[in-house]
């Protein structure tokens, strides 16, 4: 059995460690990451803080049919750098054995932490005719 807990604190430790850089630009190079997981994790991180720097609604990562990665931020219908799908495949992974959500659909509670302070997030998790999409709704 793998150890979930450790990809939550990773992802916080990832927050903690990019919380003075620009989320977007550093999104927009882990596409070519040699570490699919750790660019997963690293997108994760970096998209929690982007919303919570220019507060975001919900952020969504979508991968149709064909591999697709588009990610969509709510407070404007901004798009946002696409990790690949190399990457977003990674992401569902990580998302799913996080939050422990393991049907097709499910939504949960997500606790972050970020520095001294913390965050509940909504998580959701969509898939239907072969098109996913996980949505991080932010407080």
């Amino acid at each position: 059995m793998k150890d979930t807990e450790n990809l939550h604190l990773k992802v916080q430790e990832l927050c903690d460690c990019f919380s003075t850089t620009d989320p977007l630009k550093e999104m927009s190079e882990l596409k070519n990451d040699g570490n699919r997981l750790d660019a997963a994790l690293k997108w994760l991180a970096l998209s929690v803080l982007h919303g919570v720097n220019n507060n975001a609604k919900e952020i969504s990562i979508r991968q149709d049919d064909h591999g697709t990665v588009s990610v969509m931020a709510e407070y404007r219908d901004t798009e946002l750098p696409s990790p690949g799908p190399a990457v977003g495949a990674n992401i569902f992974e990580a998302v799913r054995e996080m939050t422990h959500i393991d049907g097709d659909d499910g939504k949960t509670r997500f606790a972050m932490g970020i520095r001294d302070s913390s965050l509940d997030l909504s998580i959701s998790i969509k898939n239907k005719n072969g098109n996913r999409k996980i949505s991080i709704k932010f407080p």
